[in-house]
């Protein structure tokens, strides 16, 4: 997620959003010392032997359940489908009053239900990101052949949940602030703190459904669900756990969730035509959209999924992190450490980069942002002949610590079904990006490895990579 600054903007000599070039925050010595390190990290991951991909089924990561709280509905078909057929799920927003705010509009859920997943006396008193949470991973083991009774069997011990959010219980927190002003600290209700802070989503799944393994939260802002899923995966790896529930949820189109993000500067301002507003790669971008929702995958050992007979969706392959030490919201122009952090993602993965043929991009629609990981692909793929790139966010908007998880379902159905969305809003193409966007119309393209590329305020990098399962 990084900050788009309008071309009149003066910021204040002590404005964190002003341009990297005179940021108070850093030195020129420290700045050359992490260029040498990510020059250094690029370097060597470009220069090991011929990569070799996990062979041990204790090590191996498959996925075998997805599952999805999104704009398009909860079910993962339909929401693909959608995503194929080019619709925009971004509208004015009626949840609440907007219209005295500089956007107003953004990838608002309506008609979410939790019936059957959240108990109803819980359901009243928890945020919308914990919900949609819980909603998705039970989804997900549903879809993974793991509801209600058949959890009976696990080994509930070696079984965990990393599901994170970029923001955490926005409506609790924000609730609670007003009832502190208006009538006191002593109203504050007891669940302020439990249903506020970030752990609790993957805290109150891991409690409703019995795992007792691995069990918290990542925030990284825009890049938290790679972040779990690679953290998932070395736990399953390094023996530590046999079954992992890993994403991201959030819901943060509320009055201060979209009034935060306005002001720091970041979202479009195309309040006349929202379903065109995100832009990814055009030239007349102006700012991400404003999405919401949570996607989770049940990511599990391949010895584990063969043993009880789990239906298997495709393979995590490997994944890395990294970040800029560059800047609050802006991104490092060169692209340096997205394209180290890619590197690093296929030595994990124990793939070439002559073997990725789809990337599905972090492409939120930002005047720097977008270029940035243009430069960071192209420093990796030097033949991008076959190489197709989209961008899920031009339809549903940028779910923040979400976008992760629903881009990972969405490069999954690509592999599954071999056709590729489009990034819709192709009007005006920005010169400078001259790969396959899959611009407005999709594409069918069977899927060899798969990257999906997150990147979140304050410089954090994620790369996940993600293939056909073949035994």
């Amino acid at each position: 997620m990084q900050a788009v600054h309008s071309p009149t903007l003066k910021p204040s000599p002590l404005d964190p959003f002003r341009s990297r070039n005179r940021s108070p925050f850093l030195v020129g010595a420290a700045s050359k010392s992490r260029r040498r390190v990510c020059v250094v990290a690029a370097s060597a991951a470009s220069t090991v032997g011929a990569p070799k991909r996990e062979k041990d089924p204790k090590k191996r990561v498959v996925i075998t359940g997805m599952g999805l709280v999104s704009v398009f509905g909860n079910d993962v078909d339909a929401y693909y489908d959608r995503l194929l057929c080019g619709e925009s799920g971004i509208s004015l927003i009626d949840r609440f009053d907007a219209s005295k705010f500089s956007t107003r509009f953004g990838g608002q859920i309506r008609g979410f239900c939790s019936e059957g997943y959240v108990n109803p006396k819980d359901d009243k008193r928890l945020d919308d990101y914990c919900r949609y949470c819980i909603v998705a991973g039970k989804r997900a083991l549903e879809d993974a052949g793991l509801g209600g009774d058949h959890r009976s069997k696990m080994n509930k011990a070696r079984a965990g949940v990393v599901v994170g959010t970029g923001m955490g219980g926005l409506t609790v927190l924000a609730d609670g602030i007003q009832t502190l002003l208006e009538r006191g600290h002593r109203k504050i209700t007891p669940f302020f703190v439990p249903y506020s802070i970030t752990n609790m989503g993957s805290a109150l799944l891991a409690i409703d459904i019995g795992f007792m393994g691995p069990i918290y939260s990542i925030s990284t802002a825009c890049a938290t669900s790679n972040y779990c899923f690679y953290t998932a995966a070395n736990h399953i790896r390094r023996g530590q756990a046999d079954l992992m529930l890993a994403g991201g949820s959030e819901a943060g189109i509320i009055p201060i969730g979209m009034g935060g993000l306005a002001a720091c500067g970041a979202l479009s301002k195309r309040n006349h035509d929202p379903k065109t507003a995100s832009r990814p790669w055009d030239i007349d971008r102006d700012g991400f959209v404003a999405g919401e929702g949570a996607g989770v995958l049940v990511m599990e050992s391949l010895e584990h999924a063969m043993k009880r007979g789990a239906p298997i969706i495709g393979e995590y392959l490997g994944g890395a992190i990294n970040c800029d030490a560059y800047h609050i919201s802006d991104p490092r122009a060169d692209g340096l450490c997205v394209s180290s952090c890619i590197l690093s993602c296929l030595e994990d993965a124990g793939v070439s980069p002559e073997e990725v043929n789809y990337i599905n991009a972090h492409a939120t629609s930002t005047i720097a942002g977008d270029l940035t990981e243009i430069k960071a692909i192209k420093k990796v793929f030097k033949n991008t002949s076959e190489l197709k790139i989209n961008a899920t966010k031009s339809m549903i908007g940028h779910c923040l610590g979400a976008a992760g998880g629903l881009e990972a379902i969405a490069t999954l159905k690509a592999i599954q079904r071999g056709w590729l969305h489009p990034s819709i809003n192709q009007f005006n193409p920005d010169p400078s990006v001259d790969l396959d966007t899959v611009a407005n119309i999709k594409q069918r393209h069977e899927v060899n490895v798969a990257i999906s590329n997150s990147f979140g305020f304050g410089g954090h990098n994620s790369v996940v990579a993600f293939t056909a399962f073949k035994p």
